[in-house]
């Protein structure tokens, strides 16, 4: 039981940027397919398009610094805590990700038609943003209260 702990333990400890990754990737690749078709249909604001496809990639960062904050000695008392808040913190992020690639792909989508309404059509992925950073602010909390 006490190898099943710190096995645990480890997997929580790289569940956030692994999965945040999966996330990430997927998300961008959601809201780059949308960039490229954009540009299929427009002349110009070919850059745009494409800063707005990497938006997604954000997740993979909080979860890179949720790593490091989870990093310490594994013992089978603390496993448990790194698991559950590791494991929870990588599926919100890929879920994050992958919401927002699709918020990121609408906004491509309707500001190819409507360029006046680029920065708006941005709001929806700032929002799903906050996600990811409430998600990652409470990891960070948490993570500074398990021993180890």
């Amino acid at each position: 039981m006490n190898e099943l702990m710190v096995i645990l333990g480890w997997l929580g400890v790289f569940s956030p940027v692994g999965l945040g990754a999966i996330g990430s990737a997927i998300g961008v690749a959601v809201a780059g397919q949308a960039a490229i078709g954009a540009m299929l249909e427009t002349d110009s604001g070919y850059g745009r398009f494409v800063g707005v496809a990497a938006i997604p990639s954000s997740t993979v960062i909080y979860g890179i610094v949720v790593m490091f904050a989870l990093q310490r000695t594994i013992t089978p008392e603390n496993g448990a805590g790194l698991f559950a808040i590791g494991i929870l913190t990588g599926l919100a992020l890929a879920y994050v990700a992958v919401w927002q690639g699709k918020a990121c792909a609408s906004a491509i989508s309707a500001s190819k038609s409507k360029p006046e309404i680029f920065g708006l059509a941005l709001a929806p992925a700032a929002i799903v943003e906050g996600f990811a950073v409430f998600t990652f602010v409470f990891a960070l909390v948490l993570a500074g209260n398990i021993k180890g």
